[in-house]
């Protein structure tokens, strides 16, 4: 079977760029050289683990799980059914706090959190583009925490990231008992209603983690715990920066009513989805 073969037998059933991304993945080639090769001979094995991965591209399984690979920010992350796959619009998230950190940097170390931390896209970024920053990455899946280690490890910023297995924030100075308060805490927290899920795609649905994508019945639950925790985790003045949902900012401005500064930062679409606080 040549490139080309392969690539009109399951152009079929998947895009095309689908399909060329996945049999680059099993030759470990850039998408290019399939191109400029079509009449290259696969071997049996490859054929069999390309065609296999189509079929399950097919049935709706998520592209970057069958790489294992998700480009965020930049940077080259390792992804597993363990965590919810980086989207582009989480990368308002981390701009908005590096335009803050050159703000307020006045030189010495910054101490950041980033909740939920899942792949640890959010924090490996943060470590990679901030000099004299120290982060505390948390999640409650050991699988994501093991997933963002390795992240960080691969990207050589393993030593400024410590990773700590915890619900939220709850209990955080028993967890952390000589950390002092946070700079900025950060988080892209589960935020969709339970019954948006009928309307969402299969997908994200029947392959991403549950417990990073739906957030009680109107998609609040997790902002409501993580909000006080937060501001009594925050020094003065400390920032908390969080990705919201369609539709959520009334409800945001409500539940930070306390807080000072309180902003949004709107995506490429227009639609708010970045808010900025600061603790009294």
């Amino acid at each position: 079977m040549t490139l080309r073969d392969a690539l009109a037998e399951t152009s079929a059933r998947i895009l095309r760029r689908d399909a060329e991304t996945l049999l680059a993945h099993v030759l470990g080639r850039p998408r290019a050289w399939l191109l400029a090769h079509p009449e290259e001979e696969l071997e049996a094995a490859q054929a069999e683990t390309f065609l296999g991965l189509a079929a399950r591209r097919a049935m709706g399984e998520p592209l970057q799980y069958l790489t294992g690979v998700q480009e965020f920010y930049g940077l080259s992350l390792r992804v597993t059914p363990e965590v919810l796959i980086p989207r582009p619009e989480t990368e308002h998230l981390v701009e908005a706090v590096l335009l803050w950190a050159t703000q307020f940097h006045d030189g010495r170390m910054l101490r950041i959190a980033d909740v939920g931390t899942g792949s640890g896209a959010i924090a490996i970024a943060l470590a990679t583009h901030l000099a004299g920053v120290a982060l505390v990455a948390i999640d409650q899946s050991e699988g994501a925490l093991a997933v963002a280690e390795e992240n960080a490890h691969a990207l050589g910023c393993r030593e400024r990231i410590t990773f700590l297995r915890n619900d939220l924030l709850k209990d955080l100075s028993s967890a952390l008992p000589h950390y002092p308060p946070f700079d900025a805490i950060v988080s892209n927290p589960p935020y969709i209603p339970l019954g948006d899920a009928a309307t969402m795609q299969i997908e994200v649905v029947q392959h991403e983690p549950h417990s990073a994508l739906f957030a009680g019945d109107d998609g609040l639950a997790i902002y409501q715990r993580l909000i006080p925790q937060a501001h009594a985790a925050l020094r003065s003045c400390g920032l908390l920066a969080m990705e919201i949902g369609f539709g959520q900012r009334a409800a945001l401005e409500e539940l930070l009513a306390d807080w000072s500064n309180v902003r949004f930062v709107d995506d490429y679409a227009g639609i708010p989805r970045i808010v900025l606080a600061e603790r009294v």
